[in-house]
């Protein structure tokens, strides 16, 4: 018998939750509490008598659905036609590739700067109170935490990738109350909730500067993080900061500990191989890995990387004619070193997120024939890029997808345990 979700604890049962904290910001009763757990993710508690059970929040929850035509028109120009990009990366009115003008900017930051160059931009140029984004929690430093950062000094303390549980969303009256208009930086699945969020709250909408994304292969749990240190033989009480990314491109993975006088390291490619096996059922759901729901939206430029010291490079997707004329204005005022590239080099550079995007008709095909409930996507041309795989892969994607369901018992609906979490 086929499952149906019909709440929020539906969707926090099933695994289809992916930690934005758009239901604790968004509930009028305040009932809501988001807890990390360590082998899942950031996910809310319900406390009130009803609450997780009310449909008002499942309405903008990315867990549950996804609207791809929310910004669709807003992406379009009058005379733009459909085009295969379009269909395969949600449509773009530009791309761009390049990186941060400023060199510290792009040597810290993770793929060329571009996010927190264009958030400085903000800041300095366009008078934008605060960017409301991700950081680390110094407490526990394989912990994220929601920040507002105003200063240069305080975006470059906070650049990098944070391969584990964020909630930005949870912030987001922060914005609502600012006196002026604000940056929010998160995931795809984050821009996807503020999207519908600003529909329904016109006072967030107001004050909504510039929303920025960036492609995205989904979200390790923390337990990921802490058996990767674990592995290099690191006491989870000696640490004293964990760094994904940066400091090159595209930057290794590295543990201060014992007061930060010793520090270990992995690569890139090591670290991020051990992370994936820890990414939540959603995350490997997603059709959004390219963002977009933002103005902006960036991510590595790997077609170009070689290996031989480049500093990075990003390339952007200008979502929203919003973001177009931002970025412009950034590139005028120097923040930014960009050209004009063609949609291949956003195929070239980011095979991986197409590839699993062209998968998920299958694995929602395989879902559906076991019973399991799927999440609701809109406007995404998923039978189109299904279609495009041999019959062989679809048979391998359907079959796979059965086994991981049948072993890791998808299939049966668990609630998650608060107790004792972090």
């Amino acid at each position: 018998m086929f499952q149906q979700i019909s709440s929020l604890q539906d969707v926090v049962d099933w695994g289809l939750c992916i930690g934005c904290g758009a239901c604790a910001y968004a509930c009028d009763k305040g009932a809501v509490t988001l807890v990390n757990i360590e082998s899942a993710g950031i996910r809310p508690r319900f406390d009130g008598d009803g609450c997780g059970t009310c449909t008002k929040c499942l309405a903008i929850c990315p867990g549950y659905s996804l609207d791809g035509n929310l910004q669709a028109a807003a992406a379009k120009a009058p005379s733009h036609s459909e085009t295969r990009a379009d269909r395969e990366f949600g449509p773009a009115l530009e791309v761009w590739e390049g990186y941060a003008k400023d060199p510290e900017v792009r040597y810290q930051a993770s793929s060329g700067g571009l996010l927190s160059a264009l958030a400085l931009y903000c800041l300095e140029q366009e008078q934008m109170e605060f960017v409301l984004h991700t950081g680390v929690d110094e407490k526990q430093p394989w912990i994220n935490k929601t920040i507002k950062s105003k200063t240069k000094a305080e975006i470059l303390s906070r650049t990098g990738s944070r391969y584990a549980p964020s909630s930005p969303c949870d912030s987001l009256q922060d914005i609502a109350d600012s006196d002026g208009k604000c940056v929010f930086i998160g995931k795809p699945c984050d821009a996807a909730a503020v999207a519908e969020l600003r529909t329904q709250r016109p006072a967030l909408d107001e004050k909504l500067g510039l929303v920025l994304t960036f492609f995205c292969a989904g979200t390790p749990n923390t337990k990921g993080t802490l058996d990767l240190v674990s592995s290099m033989k690191i006491q989870r009480s000696e640490v004293d900061t964990v760094r994904y990314r940066g400091q090159g491109w595209p930057g290794k993975f590295k543990v201060q500990y014992d007061g930060r006088s010793k520090e270990q390291s992995l690569s890139y490619q090591e670290s991020w191989a051990k992370l994936t096996g820890y990414r939540p059922l959603r995350c490997n759901l997603c059709p959004d890995g390219l963002g977009r729901f933002g103005d902006l939206s960036c991510g590595d430029a790997w077609e170009r990387h070689t290996g031989d010291g480049d500093q990075g490079r990003s390339i952007v997707l200008v979502r929203t004619e919003r973001g177009r004329e931002i970025l412009h204005r950034a590139i005028a005022a120097g923040y930014v070193q960009l050209e004009r590239v063609d949609s291949g080099a956003v195929f070239a550079a980011q095979p991986n997120l197409l590839r699993r995007r062209r998968e998920l008709f299958g694995r929602f095909l395989a879902m559906r024939l076991l019973g399991v409930p799927t999440p609701r996507f809109r406007g995404f041309y998923l039978f189109r890029g299904w279609i495009r795989q041999s019959p062989r892969m679809q048979f391998k994607t359907v079959a796979g997808t059965m086994r991981r369901i049948v072993q890791r018992r998808w299939w049966k609906r668990r609630a998650i345990e608060f107790a004792g979490t972090r």
